[in-house]
């Protein structure tokens, strides 16, 4: 609160303007947890990011005090990564809570967290989301999950990996026509979808590798070295299963187009 005042009082006495400000609560507005945990509530705000939390290494308490304080400040909260265990002590919080409600993804372990008089925010432009095989599909659905809650619209094509070729061009043909600013293409073994979709397509492409595989470059390495070594332009490429980064920065990307 110290760093607040001091911007007020700066604000007050002349020598930074009202955008100054605004920038400056931005950038600085962390809040703390139990002296443990920082969590950066202006980060949609000033991104248009929501801050997601990684529950995996966490336990279940830690994940509930993120929770209850968050939405203490703010409508929502995704929590990605989720064990069994944290969601079945999730909602067991919220059954105690009238005011909330949540949207369960339990095939990629996802949930949104929000409460129930929090105004929808309404979906504009297309983000384009394909995963090679049903293996795949639970980090699309983590990209499909922070793309929706960035307010974008999306539209999936699964199970059309290149051991079918001929699966790709109907969801590519449908994308297109809609105007996705971006495509999302997840894959694991050897990784070759999203090179393939990128030679096809004039919007940008961001391949995911997956860690599906088994052998020499099992875990996502050998998707990963085909997506990095790919001679096909417009691809950018994140880290092994990192459905959560591919989906922000696809929304920020689509957002920015249209804005």
């Amino acid at each position: 609160m110290e760093n607040i005042k001091k911007i007020l009082l700066e604000y007050r006495q002349g020598k930074i303007n009202e955008d100054e400000v605004i920038n400056l609560l931005k950038l600085d507005y962390i809040e703390r947890i139990d002296n443990y945990i920082q969590f950066d509530l202006f980060r949609k705000e000033r991104k248009g990011i929501p801050e997601i939390v990684y529950a995996e290494s966490k336990s279940e308490k830690m994940v509930i005090e993120l929770i209850e304080k968050v939405l203490s400040k703010c409508n929502s909260i995704i929590i990605s990564r989720l064990r069994k265990e944290h969601i079945e002590e999730i909602q067991k919080y919220i059954l105690r809570r009238q005011d909330l409600s949540y949207e369960l993804n339990d095939h990629a372990f996802i949930m949104k967290i929000y409460k129930k008089d929090h105004q929808k925010i309404e979906k504009k432009g297309y983000v384009g989301i394909i995963a090679a095989g049903t293996s795949d599909i639970r980090v699309a659905e983590e990209s499909r999950m922070v793309v929706e809650e960035m307010g974008v619209n999306t539209i999936t094509a699964y199970d059309v990996g290149i051991a079918g070729f001929h699966r790709i061009f109907e969801p590519l043909k449908v994308m297109l026509e809609k105007k996705v600013s971006v495509i999302i293409v997840v894959a694991g073994m050897e990784g070759t979808l999203p090179g393939i979709v990128a030679s096809l397509v004039d919007v940008p492409v961001i391949g995911v590798p997956t860690s599906v595989g088994y052998g020499f470059g099992s875990n996502g390495i050998g998707a990963l070295t085909t997506m990095l070594q790919s001679c096909s332009l417009g691809l950018l490429v994140v880290n092994i299963d990192n459905g959560v980064g591919a989906g922000a920065s696809a929304a920020l990307i689509a957002l920015k187009q249209i804005s």
